[in-house]
Order: C-alpha cells, then sequence, then structure tokens
C-alpha cells in the first residue's frame, strides 16, 4: 500500500514511522510510506507555506498554491485526506475501510489551519481522531498509518492479533480482554486460575466473560451501541461472578 503524508515536519513523522511493525513493514515494501514537504513546492526564497488570513484574526494560514502543487506532483494516491476536528471519525471500522485501499494521502495542517479551498478543491474527505484540537495534523497522521498498517496483510507476525484484539472482527465490537505472562504470581497478584486450568473452552468462555465486563465497566457506549446484553451473555457474565450479569 502506498500512503503519502503531507507535512512541514517530515523528520518527525519518519521517526515515529520508522519504528515497531510499520517500520518493518516499511523495510519488507508492504508500506510505501512517502513523506511529502510541502516547502519543497514553494517558490519564493522563504520557503513559504503560510500567510495571514482574510478578514484578520490570530494566527497564520496555511497557503492552498504549495500544498495543491505536493500532491499533483507526487500523483498522490486518492482519497486525498485532509486531518482535522470537523472530519469523519476515525475509528477501527474506518481503518479495516482503508485497510482495503490500494493508498490514500493525508494532509497535516498547522498553524490555524488550511485555505478553505485545499479542503473543498483539493481534497476528497476529513478525517478527526478525536474530539481534540492538536498543534498539527502530524500525531493525528501516525495515528492513522499505525492503525490501517498494522491491518495490511503480512505486517503483523501473527494474523489472528487484529481478529481478536478491542474492535476487532472477531470481537463482536468490544474491549478485549486481559492479558498474562509469566510469573503466575506477583508481588500478590496472581494470574486467574482459569488461564492456568488447561481447559480451553472454560478459558474462552472467560475471556468472553470478561470482554464483556471490562466493556461494561469501561465503555458501556459499545455495549448500547450493539442493543445492550443479551440474556447469554448475562448468563456468562453470571458463571464468573462478574458485575453486570442482572443488569
Amino acid at each position: 500500500m502506498r500512503i503519502d503524508v503531507v507535512t512541514i515536519f517530515p523528520g518527525a513523522l519518519d521517526a515515529l514511522l520508522g519504528v515497531g511493525v510499520i517500520g518493518r513493514a516499511r523495510e519488507a515494501g508492504l508500506i510505501d510510506l512517502r513523506l511529502l514537504d510541502p516547502r519543497d513546492a514553494t517558490t519564493d526564497t522563504h520557503r513559504s507555506v503560510d500567510d495571514a488570513p482574510f478578514g484578520g484574526g490570530a494566527g497564520m494560514v496555511m497557503l492552498c498554491e504549495p500544498l495543491f502543487a505536493t500532491v499533483e506532483r507526487a500523483v498522490s494516491p486518492r482519497p486525498v485526506l485532509l486531518l482535522g476536528p470537523g472530519g469523519e471519525r476515525f475509528d477501527q471500522a474506518a481503518a479495516r475501510r482503508m485497510a482495503d485501499l490500494d493508498g490514500f494521502t493525508l494532509i497535516c495542517g498547522r498553524y490555524e489551519g488550511v485555505d478553505d479551498r485545499v479542503r473543498t478543491g483539493l481534497c476528497d474527505g476529513e478525517l478527526s481522531v478525536g474530539d481534540v484540537v492538536l498543534a498539527g495534523g502530524e500525531a493525528a497522521a501516525a495515528v492513522v498509518v499505525e492503525a490501517v498498517g498494522r491491518l495490511l496483510p503480512g505486517v503483523l507476525g501473527n494474523e489472528a492479533s487484529t481478529a481478536e484484539e478491542s474492535f476487532g472482527e472477531d470481537a463482536d465490537g468490544l474491549l478485549e480482554y486481559p492479558q498474562f505472562t509469566r510469573p503466575a504470581e506477583f508481588r500478590g497478584m496472581a494470574v486467574p486460575e482459569v488461564l492456568r486450568s488447561g481447559d480451553h473452552g472454560r478459558v474462552a468462555r472467560w475471556r468472553r466473560a470478561q470482554s464483556l465486563a471490562r466493556t461494561l465497566a469501561l465503555r458501556p457506549d459499545l455495549l448500547a451501541g450493539r442493543g445492550g446484553l443479551s440474556a447469554e451473555e448475562r448468563g456468562l457474565l453470571a458463571e464468573f461472578g462478574l458485575s453486570g450479569a442482572d443488569g
């Protein structure tokens, strides 16, 4: 997959996305990540990418010319997406949809934002990683690239990892169950007996019950979105003495 990111801080993103699974995927040629600096498309001696806003106001606005030129010269893949608080909510479902694309382009705004003609005349849509305001789109771009990239075939060593984790295809919209490893006891905190029992069927039921309980406690909105708990799920919670069995 080819991913272009338009940013005035390519070095920062290169460092962040050059490690871990995304870094290895880039080295293996599974992800063709191109970091494009709009300053390289400027024509003035100061390599300006921003100017004062028409109508007055605080801060500076990113110029449309270098952003258009950057995307057009690179023949960046579509869709071209602007990162900003007004965009479509980026979640795991959106990541899965984007993982099916041949590629996409992200534009990172800075300062007070970008000239709106970039949004209306260059971009195919907008993405938001949350109801927060950032100093620029680079952090959001890193979130999108990592979330999408790790879903691509061959990027993770174990393909089942993405199916069973929080929001995974096999997780039914629930948070992932708690995980444990050695030692079996640490500072008085023991690994649940069921995980050491060797009873794979009971382990699977325990994990499902834990996912339900954790989601109910931390993200009840996810359960509300799927119609709440079924009678079978309440029974599963009751089997392991977890709260929510009677709710």
